[in-house]
């Protein structure tokens, strides 16, 4: 087995040794399979790893560079799927004992297309039972930790993916964000988080809950892997009516074009959240970066009015829906925060929720008329850094609404695209988001704005910190 080191290295990193031949995937798959056996006890990251299923691929993928014949820039290039999203021949187990090891007969539409890319997936990254909070830990897998320090949680609902990708196991890994749980988990982990637009990757079974808030992506350490991701996963797809038409773009041009000129405004409260205040400080030095790369950045003030009146019966109402799909004798065993919500959902009544929906089309209105003034919107990612792993979400001490998501979950609502970006670290070490805000259905221009903040923040990987908790482990 080889002992070259590809910790660290990006996607088309990768790619370019492969065309190069001067590294092969079956190296490649076997030095992280290595480090990935090596850190699943720390971080516990992984649901499954499929180690011979992966050495499989690797080979496929081998023999195409061989021949000159990739079936995309990212064959050879390992990847996982969060365990909210079915691969076929695998379960999916959404972290909870009310699910079974029973292999789903047909994979959703993003991991079809990261395979058909000829991209390796390593295995399926850990979620919250049924990706209901900001945090990683779950009845059936238990606590996911940051490899930024492990007694703090990687975010959620992708932090299986979060801390892996933090970790320099692998380039980039699968999730989906539904209220926040891409751009939380990039945020606390330091990594690159884009939600695309509400539709550009199209999300199957269609019929979930959530189904019209979420968006899949990946939580990557490069912008330009994360462009070349959605190259590969951007598209419509029949089973998803919701799905965008095809757009003829290649997300990777342009990214170099900057934000001169460009109108910014800048909110770091919303008008009604109260981050920390290491998180403001951050955030607000982050946006100087764009002055300096020749935008206009101005302070917004109050834009969103508090969501919990308008939007908790469109959350636990869906908690409410999966619930009730789930049999009596198995509700001892679920997330006791999961349960509290879902049961107080089982009291919405269905004038609530057409309330949240007009409300929810008012916000999305409202944000829509805004961008035709500004170019972007600014905001933390989240109101703290990475909370500790025994956090207890949605309690009086770590509400949903005002320590949780407050700053992500209107972009969901909007279906608008969004990111994450490092903002600096704490005095504890620990990483803070900036959001980057675009208008509806700009993926490229939140790309193009992405990539300008990367290329000015000095921001790299290694990061020290990472290195020395992950050193002795």
């Amino acid at each position: 087995m080889s002992e070259r080191s590809f910790d660290w290295l990006s996607a088309a990193e990768l790619s370019k040794l492969y065309q190069r031949r001067e590294a092969s995937p079956v190296e490649v798959i076997d030095a992280m399979l290595v480090r990935a056996a090596k850190l699943q006890p720390h971080l516990n990251a992984f649901v499954m790893i499929d180690e011979a299923g992966a050495k499989a691929a690797a080979a496929a993928s081998e023999a195409r560079w061989q021949k000159n014949q990739p079936l995309s820039p990212f064959d050879g290039v390992p990847t996982t799927i969060k365990d909210t999203t079915n691969v076929k021949g695998w379960p999916t187990r959404y972290g909870s004992h009310a699910t079974d090891e029973t292999p789903v007969k047909e994979s959703a539409p993003v991991a079809e297309r990261l395979q058909s890319a000829g991209m390796i997936l390593l295995g399926k990254s850990t979620t919250p039972e049924f990706g209901w909070k900001a945090l990683t830990d779950s009845p059936l897998q238990g606590t996911t930790r940051s490899p930024w320090n492990l007694e703090h949680s990687p975010g959620g609902s992708s932090g299986g993916a979060s801390s892996l990708t933090a970790a320099g196991i692998n380039p980039f890994n699968h999730g989906n964000d539904g209220g926040g749980s891409i751009r939380i988990p990039a945020g606390h982990t330091g990594l690159v988080g884009l939600k695309p637009s509400f539709g550009r990757i199209p999300q199957y079974p269609a019929d979930a809950p959530f189904a019209d808030v979420i968006s899949q992506g990946v939580l990557s350490r490069t912008v330009l892997d994360t462009a070349m991701a959605l190259n590969i996963t951007a598209g419509p797809d029949a089973r998803d009516w919701r799905s965008l038409p095809a757009e003829p773009r290649d997300y990777t041009v342009g990214l170099e074009a900057g934000v001169r000129g460009w109108k910014i405004g800048l909110s770091l409260d919303f008008g009604h959240v109260k981050a920390d205040p290491e998180v403001r400080d951050l955030v607000a030095a982050a946006a100087k970066r764009f002055e300096d790369l020749g935008a206009h950045v101005e302070d917004v003030g109050p834009l969103i009015d508090p969501l919990q009146l308008s939007f908790e019966p469109l959350w636990i109402g869906s908690f409410a829906t999966r619930f009730r799909q789930i049999p009596t004798q198995l509700h001892g065993k679920l997330d006791p925060g999961f349960r509290a919500a879902a049961e107080k959902g089982l009291a919405i009544t269905l004038a609530d929720y057409a309330k949240s929906y007009e409300a929810k089309s008012k916000l999305a209105r409202d944000l829509a008329l805004w961008h035709r003034q500004y170019d972007l919107l600014l905001a933390p990612v989240a109101p703290t850094a990475g909370p500790p792993v025994d956090t207890l979400y949605n309690s009086e001490a770590f509400p949903r609404w005002t320590k949780g998501a407050p700053y992500t979950l209107p972009c969901n609502l909007t279906g608008q695209p969004a990111a994450s970006m490092p903002a600096g670290l704490t005095k504890a070490g620990l990483p803070v988001g900036l959001q980057i805000i675009g208008a509806p259905r700009a993926d490229h221009v939140v790309l193009q704005a992405m990539r300008a903040y990367e290329s000015a923040s000095g921001w790299t990987w290694p990061q020290a910190k990472v290195v020395e908790t992950l050193k002795g482990l």
